[in-house]
Order: C-alpha cells, then structure tokens, then sequence
C-alpha cells in the first residue's frame, strides 16, 4: 500500500489549499486576519486529535498499517500549529513582540496555546528517524508523552477563547478525553497484569 502516505500528505495539504482558494476570491469574511487565524487553529487542534487517534483507531480496527501515519499527522499538527502562532504574529501584531508578551502575560488562553506550542516544538524537532535512535526509543517515547499535555492545553486555550458557544470546544474536549481516557485503560491494564 504505497499509496496510503502520499495520499494522507496530499489530503494533509487540503485545508491549506481550501484557504488559499478562499481568499484568492476574497471569501474571508469581515475579518479576514480572525478567519485565518482560528481556521488554522482549528486544523491544528484537529490534525493533533488525528494524530492521537492513530493509535486506537489501529488497535481497534486491526488496521496496522495506520501506525506509519501517526508521525506524519504530528507533524502535519505541528504545521498548522505553526501557520496559526504565524498568523497571530505576523498578520494580527505585525511582528509586534511587545504587544505578543503583553497578550501572553494577559490573556489565559494565549497564555496557555503559547504552553501549547513549547511543548510541540521539541516533539517535531525530534522526530526524525536519526532522534530516535539518537535518545534511544524509551527516552523518546516519554519525550512524546507530552503530546497529551500540549492536546489539553490546545482544547483549553480553545475552549477560553470562545466566548459564547462552547458546543465546538466540548466536541473537541470529549474527543480528547476519550483518546486519553483508553491510553489510561491500558496503562491500568498493563499495570494490573505485571
């Protein structure tokens, strides 16, 4: 099945497309920096629940091959992660740092997607075939272990962010807990049986 990673990276590279297409037509809305912004954090967070899903969705389904997915839709995650702090950044402040560290120090849920995104970057940054053997697979699987943080901090910050309709947030946060909730399972489980 040579064909699974080129089409999950061609399907991958979709919202990017529908965005550019969006805005070659003028089709943002009132607010076009606000509509870029929080539609690529909404793929971020939805790409990192993806890459989460992996896992139990090939435990489930028997389907093994989905595991050489899970790296590329952290990365993909990672991605969008980046293009939504850069369209804050650049498009919303203007490379104003000033006003960056102000929001960090004001707003809980700048505070907490900037937690986010420290805790993102070392897991893209050691992705690579060459940094796992390099910290040795034991290290880096703890190492990875924050993915489940930086996944409650981005629905937090999400969910802080909205200030009136929390049903999108909730979606969001019951996905994840779920996620995290049949990783605690097995853990319990395997902890039980040793």
């Amino acid at each position: 099945m040579r064909w699974l990673k080129p089409a999950a990276f061609t399907v991958s590279l979709l919202p990017l497309a529908w965005l550019a297409w969006q805005a070659s037509y003028g089709s943002l809305g009132a607010n076009p920096v606000e509509f870029i912004n929080r539609y690529l954090g909404d793929w971020a967070l939805r790409f990192l629940l993806i890459a989460l899903a992996v896992t139990p969705v090939r435990r489930w389904s028997g389907w093994n091959r989905l595991a050489r997915l899970r790296r590329m839709m952290g990365l993909f995650a990672f991605f969008y992660v980046f293009l939504h702090l850069a369209s804050y950044v650049g498009l919303d402040l203007f490379f104003d740092w000033a006003a960056l560290w102000k929001d960090v120090l004001k707003r809980n849920y700048i505070t907490l997607g900037m937690v986010a995104v420290l805790l993102l970057t070392p897991l893209a940054v050691t992705s690579t075939d060459g940094m796992i053997r390099r910290l040795g697979g034991a290290r880096w699987r703890r190492l990875h272990q924050l993915v489940y943080v930086a996944g409650i901090l981005a629905v937090a910050h999400f969910w802080l962010m909205v200030k009136a309709d929390i049903r999108e947030p909730l979606a969001y946060a019951l996905i994840l807990a779920v996620l995290l909730g049949w990783r605690l399972w097995g853990f319990a489980g395997r902890r039980l049986r040793a």
